[in-house]
């Protein structure tokens, strides 16, 4: 019996034992899941302090691991495209994250928290730059903040006003299309160190840059192309290249230089049709197209190997309008040089019909019997001859004095200056219209190629 009481004894102490060590176990783990601050989880990850260890190299535990780097850049605007300076300014929002094999963390372990929002002067940051950026230092606006997340991925986001440079090509415009490249590379490090990627496919940059743009100009987004160049020790250090498609918009230019050059075409062929002064009217059409060529060669570079079709068309109807003055000025003058012998004609009638007018009424001349000179009297069918020649010259006479009522045969200088302007106006506008198909044939072609 005494056995039993020891044995029932033993039995007792060691279920009190075990409900002892149970309760002081769950009093531990719930003073550890009851502390939910920040601070835990820093200190849990020794961010409290002031070691700069990690800040100074990558964050990997095996040096020979590469460090993945995921770059996104969205385009919030196109603020301006200078063809001059062939550079284009944008409002662009560039996202950096990268993995960091030291901060990782159970958010279990944390009362769920799976985020931390730390100064980025605590973490090693990727030198990444982009190649064609030519913009001010004061330009770029980067958030002193990163966000940490409990798998190890460091999150770090800037504002650009990005000025890059682009080779433009200006062939077609104002239908051009131009496409751009944005190459993110490393200072520093090579491809097999870093290895550039994204985290969203180039879809969905497209798509979002396209709802949140907030100013295109006369500029248009097409798309985002995105290219990943492999690493290779002699040709490249494995650069991300970003191709971002633009397209003009070319109403404005349409309506401010195509249609007036085609107006002033059409006033040309017009003139053709005027009587009377017609020089001073094309001069002045002339002089019109002048001011559209200043004001395109203050739009466009002066650096392009190509002349452009727009500078073409510029150049070609202003030669076709010079040409057409140089064959009115012609066509003038035959006609002024043909006006001057009617005039000759004329006077030469009028001295016939006054010698005929004093022999018929046998004037003499005065003191002509003084001196004893008297001419021989003529017989009646004399004087009737030379009345009737007289009435004819007279008719004849008041026919050519009389513009109004019949019109003067025209001269040959005016008859060659006739067939001159008939052919010329011809072949001018037979030429006119094979010269603007070919001219919208080519644009067409260039925009299909272009892929507009």
């Amino acid at each position: 019996m005494h056995t039993l009481d020891c044995g029932r004894t033993m039995l007792g102490l060691t279920v009190v034992a075990s409900l002892a060590f149970i309760a002081t176990a769950a009093g531990v783990s719930s003073s550890q899941s009851t502390d939910c601050s920040y601070l835990s989880l820093l200190n849990h990850l020794t961010l409290t302090s002031s070691d700069e260890a990690l800040s100074l190299t990558r964050p990997v535990k095996n040096w020979t691991t590469p460090t993945a780097v995921m770059l996104d850049l969205v385009l919030l605007g196109i603020l301006q495209l200078d063809e001059k300076s062939q550079t284009v300014t944008s409002h662009a929002w560039i996202q950096t994250s990268w993995n960091n094999e030291y901060m990782r963390w159970n958010s279990s372990d944390f009362c769920g928290i799976n985020m931390l929002t730390i100064p980025k002067s605590k973490f090693w940051v990727p030198d990444i730059f982009i190649q064609e950026d030519v913009s001010d230092s004061g330009s770029v606006e980067q958030s002193p903040l990163v966000s940490l997340y409990s798998t190890g991925w460091v999150l770090a986001k800037a504002r650009h006003r990005l000025t890059f440079t682009c080779q433009l090509d200006l062939f077609l415009f104002p239908f051009d299309v131009q496409t751009c490249n944005i190459t993110f590379s490393s200072m520093h490090h090579t491809g097999d160190v870093l290895q550039l990627g994204s985290l969203n496919n180039a879809a969905v940059l497209s798509t979002l840059s396209e709802t949140l743009m907030v100013t295109e100009g006369e500029w248009e987004l097409d798309n985002l192309t995105i290219i990943h160049i492999p690493y290779t020790s002699i040709v490249t250090d494995g650069n991300r290249l970003l191709y971002v498609r633009l397209t003009r918009k070319p109403m404005l230019y349409v309506i401010n230089l195509i249609v007036p050059l085609l107006y002033f075409l059409i006033l040309d062929l017009a003139s053709f049709f005027i009587r009377g002064e017609k020089l001073n009217f094309k001069v002045t059409v002339l002089l019109s197209i002048s001011v559209l060529l200043l004001i395109l060669q203050d739009m466009l570079p002066s650096t392009d190997r190509r002349m452009l079709l727009m500078a073409n068309l510029c150049v070609v109807v202003f030669s076709l309008v010079g040409m057409s003055i140089l064959e009115t000025m012609l066509v003038e003058f035959l006609m002024a040089l043909d006006d001057c012998y009617p005039q000759k004609d004329q006077s030469s009638v009028s001295t016939n019909v006054k010698a005929l007018q004093e022999v018929a009424s046998h004037t003499e001349p005065a003191g002509a019997e003084e001196k004893g000179q008297v001419d021989p009297v003529m017989s009646p069918k004399d004087q009737d001859l030379l009345k009737l020649i007289l009435e004819e010259v007279k008719a004849a006479h008041q026919k050519m004095e009389r513009p109004g009522k019949e019109e003067r045969k025209p001269g040959r200088y005016t008859r060659l200056a006739i067939v001159i302007n008939s052919v010329y106006f011809s072949l001018y506008f037979i030429a006119v219209v094979i010269y603007l198909v070919c001219m919208y044939l080519a644009w067409v072609d260039g925009i299909e190629f272009a892929g507009f």
